[in-house]
């Protein structure tokens, strides 16, 4: 019977320390920090505006470009989000979403554009583009509100992660205690009772 108990004992620590571990991984994987932040725009004055917009809503970690091949340059750094107008100089939004999707494929595209044609919009969603933004008085309003929504999936599908990885850990421990009591009982039946 002493077997037993200790073994329960034993059982009982290492769910306590399978717990405080799943605690500290849930919480060093949460990034309260400001996501990496690209704007790409060719217009020095836009591009600042948008900038100080970000800035001021608490994306505070943002940088600017004024082509496409600078933040190509960029792209290993893999920024969350690219905000990006749609005429550039040297090449358009599309083909440099395509590269730097080659780079980094989880960045995620909003392009901040003033050419208001829905083929534009279609095409450059067709190429993995989140959304597109038409330069008017709420565009910056609009560009804001989307960058949240990508950030509300982007901590669920973390938390959908961790919780994943926390029920995998738990049936893993469960799995193997009850093989120990399993192997105990056999190896030392007088101890439960057979």
């Amino acid at each position: 019977m002493f077997n037993f108990l200790l073994i329960l004992t034993k059982l009982k620590e290492q769910i306590f320390y399978t717990r405080a571990y799943l605690t500290y991984y849930s919480l060093t994987m949460q990034n309260n920090k400001s996501p990496l932040i690209f704007v790409v725009e060719d217009n020095p004055v836009y591009s600042k505006l948008v900038v100080s917009y970000l800035k001021t809503n608490k994306f505070t970690n943002t940088e600017a470009f004024s082509s496409g091949e600078d933040v190509l340059k960029a792209m290993e750094r893999q920024p969350k989000i690219v905000i990006q107008d749609y005429l550039l100089d040297g090449m358009n939004g599309i083909e440099v979403l395509k590269k730097a999707k080659q780079i980094a494929p989880d960045v995620e595209f909003i392009f901040l554009s003033g050419q208001d044609s829905i083929d534009i919009a279609i095409n450059t969603m067709k190429y993995g583009a989140y959304d597109y933004i038409v330069k008017d008085q709420m565009a910056l309003k609009k560009m804001v509100n989307k960058i949240n929504k990508i950030l509300s999936v982007s901590q669920l599908e973390r938390t959908n992660k961790r919780y994943k990885t926390g029920v995998i850990l738990f049936f893993i421990f469960l799995s193997l205690a009850i093989i120990t009591i399993i192997a105990i009982a056999i190896m030392y039946p007088e101890s439960f009772g057979f």
